[in-house]
């Protein structure tokens, strides 16, 4: 028998089957925000990647949670994704993950056992290489696969990175290369080889750990991961936080070279032109710049990579951190300056 192909049971894979940045921020407005404690460092006023809560002072609990479809076939890689895409989130705020709890639905009927397992096995090796224990979770049967956590972490409250404390002069760096969505659309398609694959694994399964190290550097103002808005969404993030400008140089941007040649071939994702609809308004885009690179500026990355916003003076120690994490490709990309009207602006050049 063959085996189950996962993404046959999606209508999208990943970080792209989030609700688009501009429906998501509709439907949060006429949600009810609740009680609003005095340790509730961080919550919902900013988009930021985790909730922050104030324990004691030394001590500030971090939490999130993420689940999505399948961007895989493979069963084992699926958890592995949907796990380090999970953790980055606490990384991202400068926390240490301490614990997590397995969020599970699966088409009962149209999946094994075996395979089933496959993919919690997948999220369970991956939170051993991050040193935590999953220790519980839920299960529902459901029509289309699902897999997740929700995970706890902790940080001291002074080293809290949001994604709103950007500052003007500040440099933009990026930890991981673009382009996932892209390889996921090839994959979909028959257009993506056993290099493309092996690449696209690579990434999305590198844990983002290097966030706790990175805000315990001096001139580390802010922090977000990209995921699903893409690299400019995320930036918008920080920009509206921070009430700033920001400008990005494209040449600068890290991306994965099997996907800038899907992008050239008009390979991407449905996720990405959501994306841009959400967004593109805020963008000075230039003429001279093609279709394929706004498509991978606004491509929905599944456990992308940390996006930072330091000092000038900093982003050689920033540099570094990536470095001697693994992170190859990391780089400045940018940066951040005054606004220049009312609303704010991401400029390309």
């Amino acid at each position: 028998m063959d085996p189950i192909a996962l993404t046959q049971f999606s209508h999208g894979g990943g970080c792209g089957c989030k609700i688009a940045p501009g429906l998501l921020g509709e439907i949060l407005a006429r949600a009810p925000q609740g009680l609003l404690p005095p340790e509730l460092m961080v919550g919902l006023e900013t988009s930021d990647d985790a909730a922050v809560y104030r324990l004691n002072d030394s001590q500030a609990l971090v939490a999130t949670t993420d689940f999505f479809t399948p961007i895989v076939d493979d069963a084992r890689d699926f958890g592995r994704i949907a796990a380090t895409n999970a953790l980055s989130d606490i990384y991202a705020m400068g926390g240490t993950p301490i614990m997590a709890l397995a969020l599970v639905g699966m088409p009962i009927a149209k999946l094994s056992p075996e395979v089933i397992g496959q993919v919690l096995a997948g999220g369970a090796e991956v939170c051993r290489e991050a040193g935590i224990p999953i220790a519980g979770g839920h299960s529902i049967d459901l029509l289309e696969p699902i897999y997740g956590l929700v995970a706890l972490g902790l940080v001291h409250p002074d080293r809290v990175r949001r994604n709103a404390d950007g500052r003007a002069g500040d440099v933009l760096i990026l930890g991981k290369p673009l382009g996932v969505g892209v390889l996921s659309a090839g994959l979909k398609k028959g257009r993506l080889d056993a290099a493309g694959y092996a690449e696209m694994i690579r990434h999305t399964t590198q844990l983002n750990r290097v966030g706790s190290a990175l805000a315990g550097l001096d001139g580390v103002h802010a922090m977000t991961d990209v995921t699903g808005f893409g690299l400019a969404g995320h930036l918008l993030e920080i920009c509206r936080g921070s009430g700033l400008d920001a400008t990005l140089r494209l040449a600068d941007l890290p991306l994965i070279p099997a996907a800038v040649a899907l992008a050239r071939e008009g390979i991407v994702t449905g996720a990405s032109a959501r994306n841009w609809a959400a967004y593109g308004a805020a963008v000075d885009w230039p003429a001279a710049a093609e279709d394929w690179q706004r498509a991978l500026l606004s491509d929905p990355q599944t456990s992308g990579g940390l996006l930072v916003s330091c000092a000038p003076e900093a982003a050689d120690a920033v540099l570094q951190a990536f470095a001697a994490a693994g992170f190859a490709s990391a780089r400045v990309i940018g940066r951040l300056q005054a606004p220049s009207a009312a609303a704010v602006r991401l400029r390309c050049g």
